[in-house]
């Protein structure tokens, strides 16, 4: 039997209990007052197509990643997406959750005209690289990043 597990979009109701989801995503995921997420949300919600996808059994959140859908001027103006912060609640892992999530997302951006859905990790955790791979994730791509907080 199959838990209840159902996938939906977020809304600022959810935000404090997404909070703390977070907290399972990294060590060093700092947290912040509601009121500074509320902000955030509202101007992550102007981005068409975009969602926070929630995954929840029986109403308690356990799952959760971010969509945003990017308007793009080749391959004949077809967007693509990029997912982040990919986080199930360590005490509900390894229970297909977050591949259903990415599932979600990935057919989200499906649904709008997305031709690709990309992510980046920072683990080197072959389990991790698994998941993403059992999800139909590819290392088809080299990435970098360069972040504020180094070399200044």
């Amino acid at each position: 039997m199959r838990d209840a597990f159902t996938i939906r979009e977020a809304g600022t109701d959810d935000l404090a209990s997404l909070l703390e989801l977070y907290t399972h995503l990294t060590i060093n995921n700092l947290p912040f007052s509601v009121e500074t997420a509320e902000d955030i949300f509202r101007r992550f919600s102007l981005y068409d197509g975009s969602a926070l996808l929630l995954g929840e059994v029986d109403g308690e959140l356990v799952a959760s990643c971010a969509l945003v859908v990017i308007p793009n001027l080749t391959r004949g103006g077809t967007p693509y997406a990029l997912v982040e912060n990919v986080v199930t609640h360590t005490d509900h892992r390894c229970r297909g959750y977050g591949k259903r999530i990415l599932d979600a997302a990935s057919q989200r951006a499906w649904d709008q005209g997305c031709y690709k859905v990309m992510l980046m990790t920072g683990s080197k955790k072959p389990a991790t690289l698994a998941f993403y791979e059992r999800a139909g994730f590819r290392q088809t791509k080299t990435g970098f990043q360069k972040r504020a907080d180094e070399g200044r």
